[in-house]
């Protein structure tokens, strides 16, 4: 069985106001490519509420480093009370998104993911014996490439919404516009 080490634990960001859950998605889905991730979307989830829609993502990149080892980013998102509203600023309409976001980030190290070691029970014990003394210098090297990256995409997530909120406070009109259906 691989070992999927722990190296980011609920990293957390919490965000209310004004976005766009497009160009949240589509910032996140540009970062993991241009970092060379390759993404699995686990879960996507979504249910209309008379308070808003209520929409649930759960997102899992992962990158190869070697043969032995990869690194597994989780991102879930939880999106509360969403509405669209029309946004008027400097002269122009726009339609974003208001509500509430909450993200979890996961941070994974995971080795012998192609199950090599676990043929018999003396590669096994070799492979814990590696793991322990040799390897130890190479996983650690690749658990700050994780820690790095999961900081990184959490900067840049957070940086993006902070924009929306600033420049809500220079918006002259915002008006709802209901959802079809509602």
């Amino acid at each position: 069985m691989a070992e999927k080490k722990i190296v980011v634990d609920k990293l957390r960001l919490i965000y209310e106001g004004l976005f766009s859950i497009q160009d949240l998605y589509k910032l996140i889905d540009v970062w993991f490519r241009e970092k060379g991730y390759d993404k699995r979307e686990r879960m996507a989830y979504e249910k209309v509420t008379p308070e808003g829609k209520y929409i649930e993502i759960e997102i899992e990149p992962w990158k190869k480093y070697t043969d032995y080892v990869k690194s597994e980013i989780k991102i879930r998102m939880i999106f509360t009370d969403i509405r669209e509203v029309e946004v008027e600023q400097e002269g122009v309409k726009t339609i974003l998104n208001q509500g509430k976001i909450q993200m979890v980030f996961d941070g994974y190290l995971t080795s012998d993911y192609e199950h090599r070691w676990e043929q018999k029970p003396l590669f096994y014990f070799l492979r814990t014996i590696f793991d322990r003394y040799i390897y130890r210098i190479y996983t650690g090297k690749y658990e700050n490439h994780v820690i790095e990256d999961v900081n990184q995409v959490h900067n840049q997530i957070n940086s993006f919404l902070n924009l929306y909120r600033y420049s809500a406070e220079s918006v002259t009109a915002a008006t709802e516009h209901p959802y079809p259906g509602h």
